[in-house]
C-alpha cells in the first residue's frame, strides 16, 4: 500500500492532539494550533500561568468545577500571537476541545474565522458567541477503519459546507471526516 499523506485539516487536528500532551491540567488536557493560510501562526495548551506551579504538581485551584489556574489551549495560542507580533485575523484554530465561553469570546475578537475541533464542550453559550461573530464551526469526526483488506481500505471523507460538499478518497487508518457544526456561522 501505498504512503497516504494527511489532508491539511488531519494534518493540523493530529498537531492539536500533540499539543495537548504538553498540557498541565489533569481535569481536562486541551491543546490549540492556530492556522493561516496553511501555516501554523501559534499552538497552546492548557496550563498554568507562566513562572507558577502546575495543576500536576499542586492540584488545581477550583472554582464553581472549572480550574481557575489553568490558562486555556486557545487563550494560550491567541496570546503567543500577540507576544510574537502575529495578527491571528483570518485564521483557523484547531483544538482537541470545543472552545468554553470565554475561549469563545477571545476568539472573534482575534479575528479567527474558522474552528475545527474533536470534542464538544457542555456549554451551550460559547456556540452562541461564536455564531454571533460569524465564526464556521466543525466537528472533526475520526474515520474508522473498515474491516477486510488494507490495500482497499478507503473512506470518503467529506466537508460538508451544506452547499458544496467536496470528497476525496483517502485511507481510513488516520482521517478525520469534518462535519459541519450547524451552531456555526
Amino acid at each position: 500500500m501505498s504512503h497516504r499523506r494527511p489532508t491539511w485539516d488531519e494534518y493540523f487536528v493530529e498537531m492539536a492532539r500533540l499539543a495537548a500532551t504538553r498540557a498541565t491540567c489533569p481535569r481536562r488536557r486541551v491543546g490549540a494550533v492556530l492556522v493561516r493560510d496553511a501555516r501554523v501562526i501559534a499552538t497552546g495548551y492548557n496550563g498554568a500561568v507562566r513562572g507558577a506551579p502546575h495543576c500536576d504538581d499542586v492540584g488545581c485551584l477550583l472554582d464553581n468545577g472549572h480550574c481557575k489556574r489553568t490558562v486555556h489551549a486557545e487563550l494560550n495560542a491567541l496570546l503567543q500571537c500577540a507576544l510574537n507580533g502575529v495578527s491571528s485575523r483570518g485564521s483557523t484554530l484547531y483544538t482537541t476541545d470545543f472552545p468554553c465561553v470565554d475561549c469563545a469570546k477571545a476568539l472573534v475578537q482575534a479575528g479567527v474565522e474558522r474552528v475545527i475541533y474533536l470534542a464538544d464542550y457542555p456549554d451551550p453559550n460559547s456556540a452562541g458567541v461564536l455564531r454571533a461573530g460569524g465564526v464556521e464551526l466543525y466537528r472533526a469526526v475520526p474515520v474508522e477503519e473498515p474491516p477486510g483488506d488494507a490495500e482497499a481500505a478507503a473512506t470518503r471523507v467529506v466537508l460538508d459546507d451544506g452547499d458544496l460538499p467536496f470528497a476525496r478518497f483517502v485511507p481510513a487508518r488516520a482521517g478525520y471526516r469534518l462535519v459541519r457544526d450547524p451552531r456555526g456561522a
